[in-house]
């Protein structure tokens, strides 16, 4: 018998038309995007269906689109009553996961994720700060780089995503340094991302800041099944100290690769990716080529998936 575990696209996985076919045809999907639009007192619809005029790339926008139609797809799994054992998500699908094990409410995630792209925009609109790729160097090598190339700026190792795909943030200057010298050290590729800002640093401090002080507000529950966390690529079994996990998430590396490793590591040999894109996928893959990986974000990957896992 599989052992699944769900995963949970990120941000940059956006795109218009998504969660659109699961809202016309699957009656809790309908609600789920119904419940969003209520508690946010705006149209993510307008925003996943057509892209509401930009919006659909704005963080402020972007994290709790991407949230609410991971959680429609995640409600037409369910509904089909197959059990799954463990979950995780990639950055912003961290809080995709926290719905789907009981840890906090579809309603107060989808309030607290516009809140975190709210927080993340304002803490680096002054800051001259990108990501980039590193592809085809391992983690010393890279830890290597950074020093290298960092001298008085701030840069860091943001994603450890899968063997030999780094991503590094910071300061635009040390990133510049750091894709030349990543060329001169072998790297397949060095290339700077088209995003809004250094995540996964420590100049997202503020935003994490505040995050924590509106988490303040929320009761997290225990988590109903094995969560494993970006911060550490470690299972948590309980919500002890979630707050502060959940506030250095934003600054800190996520530990994609050693999540999925620790998984397998578990027992887990089929891994769901819900919501927008196959990008995790593609990571999972890169782990183990052995492994079975589905993704569920419209009604042909649902029923992709659902012939899979019933060997039809």
């Amino acid at each position: 018998m599989s052992k699944i575990a769900l995963i949970f696209s990120g941000q940059g996985a956006q795109y218009a038309g998504m969660g659109k076919e699961l809202y016309e045809s699957i009656d809790e999907c309908r609600e789920v995007f119904d419940i969003a639009d209520r508690e946010l007192g705006l149209s993510i619809k307008d925003i996943c269906f057509d892209g509401g005029d930009g919006k659909i790339d704005k963080t402020e926008y972007t994290q709790p689109a991407i949230l609410t139609t991971s959680i429609a797809a995640l409600r037409a799994f369910e509904k089909e009553g197959i059990e799954y054992h463990a979950v995780a998500g990639l950055s912003l699908g961290e809080y995709s996961a926290l719905v789907s094990c009981g840890m906090i409410s579809f309603e107060e995630c989808v309030k607290l994720v516009r809140k975190r792209g709210l927080f993340m925009e304002e803490a680096v609109k002054d800051v001259d700060g990108t990501l980039a790729a590193i592809i085809g160097l391992d983690v010393d090598q890279v830890e290597e780089l950074v020093n290298k190339a960092k001298e008085e700026d701030v840069l860091q190792i943001s994603n450890l995503n899968c063997p030999k795909q780094i991503v590094i943030g910071g300061e635009t200057a040390a990133i510049d340094r750091a894709v030349e010298i990543a060329k001169e050290m072998g790297a397949k590729r060095a290339l700077k991302l088209n995003v809004s800002g250094p995540f996964h640093t420590k100049l997202l401090k503020e935003a994490a800041e505040n995050l924590y002080n509106e988490m303040n507000n929320i009761e997290f529950k225990e988590n109903s099944l094995p969560i494993y966390m970006n911060v550490n690529g470690e299972k948590l079994n309980s919500s002890d100290g979630i707050k502060e996990i959940m506030k250095l998430q934003v600054m800190s590396s996520v530990y994609w690769e050693k999540s999925i490793r620790n998984m397998i590591n578990d027992g887990i040999d089929t891994f769901i990716e819900i919501g927008p894109g196959r990008v995790l996928s593609g990571f999972v893959k890169k782990v183990d080529r052995k492994l079975n990986c589905m993704n569920i974000e419209d009604l042909k990957t649902l029923e992709n998936t659902l012939s899979k896992l019933r060997g039809e």
